[in-house]
């Protein structure tokens, strides 16, 4: 049995000047919001400021997680605490979820009971929300591709400059027309935006959180890449999973009846694992596949 213990941190350091100015910046704009919002009778801004409020929250979530995995392994967490960014992403896109729903039954309410909205004062507030969600998303854009932490991060910023973009158009038609109603339509279109955003990442966070394969990892590409290799007869008890949002972990048992190289044959798989895969702990079982002799996990039932 090998282990490849190549670890590496996949969380660039500027990531933490990243997330502290993102959170600083998004929770000067959620005082601004709130503010004006009350103000201005406005359920758009003060739905958008809430919304920026559970970012804040996110970021700071995906912050800590980030500093938790670096964390080095113990007698008890053996896998260190790599996996708290998986629980982050997941808290992420619940908290996002609840926001949404809160947003909506307040817009629904409102249809019934209309307010006077100043038009100019949306505007205003709301270009300023372009500027601070623009910024904080490119923040993110380089890592959003290998961490779901910084894609929630990302996907979350550009949905809220988008969003902010629809409230300041709210804001031009509502000054001009006195269409209140236009408000609480354009907070449910918020929501709209919301929740297509946050499923993606509730989805791959679920999945994560049940060990599932990583969604760029082709587990069948694996198994004929392992089934492939010199004096493999067969592969059995696959098992690949998340061991955190950007490093992935491998199992498995393989059989080779006739050739004894085995060092040398690991250390080499490891290696193509992870550069083709971009798998960072691989755990090998080799078998020999004596006759009469069976391993008890050969099934692919068998857990």
């Amino acid at each position: 049995m090998a282990h490849d213990h190549s670890h590496h941190d996949h969380t660039p350091r500027s990531f933490n000047a990243a997330f502290a100015i993102g959170v600083l910046l998004n929770l000067g704009f959620v005082v601004v919001e709130v503010v004006y919002g009350y103000f201005a009778h406005s359920l758009a801004l003060l739905a958008d400021a809430g919304h920026n409020l559970s970012d804040v929250a996110g970021l700071l979530l995906a912050w800590v997680a980030v500093y938790l995995g670096k964390r080095k392994p113990s007698v008890r967490h053996t896998y260190g605490l790599r996996r708290s960014s998986i629980l982050a992403a997941l808290a992420n896109a619940v908290l996002l979820l609840i926001a949404v729903g809160a947003i909506a039954w307040e817009a629904i309410g409102r249809f019934g009971h209309p307010e006077t909205v100043a038009g100019s004062t949306v505007m205003i507030v709301a270009g300023v929300g372009i500027v601070v969600n623009t910024v904080t998303a490119l923040l993110f854009m380089s890592g959003r591709k290998k961490d779901v932490n910084i894609e929630g991060a990302f996907l979350h910023m550009a949905a809220d400059a988008a969003v902010s973009l629809g409230v300041l158009i709210a804001g031009v038609v509502i000054s001009r027309t006195g269409w209140t109603w236009l408000d609480p339509v354009t907070s449910l279109a918020i929501v709209l935006v919301i929740t297509i955003g946050t499923w993606g990442l509730f989805k791959k966070s679920v999945n994560l959180a049940m060990d599932a394969v990583p969604e760029r990892i082709d587990p069948v590409a694996v198994k004929e890449f392992l089934c492939n290799l010199p004096g493999v007869t067969s592969v059995h008890d696959l098992h690949i999973w998340g061991m955190s949002t950007t490093e992935t972990a491998l199992t498995a048992h393989v059989v080779r009846p006739e050739l004894d190289d085995h060092d040398a044959f690991l250390a080499s798989v490891t290696k193509d694992l992870h550069d083709r895969f971009e798998i960072e702990h691989a755990t090998l079982q080799i078998e020999q596949g004596t006759a009469g002799v069976l391993c008890r996990l050969e099934s692919d039932d068998v857990v």
